[in-house]
């Protein structure tokens, strides 16, 4: 809980920031890389807690490592003259999907199990009741037959 709170303000405060800031256009190719590098790293830590393999280390490296090296990329690529950028579009763009993918998968899947769990226990209860209820005719029925 604490960490959603946390992730709210982050992210009101990057909104914050973002509308207040100007950046030069001859810098938007590398904030645009690093931007998407940040979500590859933040949906890959999603999907990995869903699975239960997160290790922070892992993500702070990919974190940092992933838009240093993309902007790299992109500075090499600008004195070659070649866009060299776009290929770390694609590939962190497809990561990202891939992530989020997975993690619509993994909550869909929790959810069906839910909902099918609680199907399962209406009908359970269901079962009870009718079992209540034969169990009480049963026993009138005895007493009406020793009362005769």
């Amino acid at each position: 809980m604490v960490g959603i709170l946390i992730l709210i303000l982050f992210v009101i405060a990057g909104v914050l920031t973002g509308l207040n800031i100007e950046i030069p256009y001859s810098y938007s190719q590398y904030i645009a890389v690093a931007i998407l590098a940040f979500l590859d790293s933040v949906f890959g830590a999603f999907s990995a807690n869903i699975e239960k393999k997160f290790r922070m280390n892992i993500f702070l490296s990919g974190f940092f490592g992933n838009a240093i090296i993309a902007m790299l990329l992109v500075y090499i690529g600008s004195k070659l003259d070649v866009d060299i950028y776009l290929a770390a579009i694609i590939v962190f763009s497809t990561r990202l999907l891939n992530n989020f993918t997975a993690i619509r998968r993994e909550f869909i899947l929790k959810f069906d199990k839910r909902k099918k769990n609680k199907t399962n226990d209406e009908s359970k209860n269901k079962v009870d009741e009718t079992k209540e209820i034969n169990n009480e005719e049963k026993s009138t029925n005895d007493e009406v037959k020793e009362n005769d």
